[in-house]
């Protein structure tokens, strides 16, 4: 894919010297790969999204993907039933690639106090290439 490399780095970048979360990391990552201009509360709405606020719940990765979809989804023009079919073709195509949407079973280690910084960097990687890739882009 021809965005793996820009992904890697930017990634990286978010994660290690912004110190953002995996919801957050992908939805500044998206809207600059989609020239999509996204209204800050959108981008602050994300601080709580993954595992519901480290409760374990749905992954962030998850719902960032399925925002954009509705954002997309929007933008083209999309009935609201024809949205929600592809969110529902998402969560279950992310499912079957990452065995889960909950956060407690896809961060490695889990949430413990001694976690090291930025346990999910690599699935963060996968995760937005598969996006990418469900789009079609």
């Amino acid at each position: 894919m021809q965005y793996r490399d820009y992904i890697n780095e930017r990634v990286h970048s978010l994660y290690w010297n912004d110190d953002l979360n995996c919801a957050t990391t992908s939805l500044l990552i998206f809207p600059e790969i989609f020239h999509i201009n996204l209204n800050s509360q959108i981008i602050d709405a994300a601080i709580g999204m993954p595992g519901a606020g480290q409760y374990g719940a749905q992954c962030g990765l998850v719902a960032g993907g399925l925002m954009l979809i509705g954002i997309q989804g929007k933008e083209k023009g999309l009935e609201p039933k024809d949205i929600v079919k592809k969110c529902n073709n998402f969560a279950k195509g992310f499912e079957d690639e990452f065995g889960s949407l909950n956060c407690r079973n896809l961060r490695p280690e889990g949430f413990k106090p001694d976690n090291p910084p930025h346990l999910c960097e690599e699935i963060t990687k996968k995760a937005i290439l598969f996006t990418l890739k469900y789009l079609n882009f």
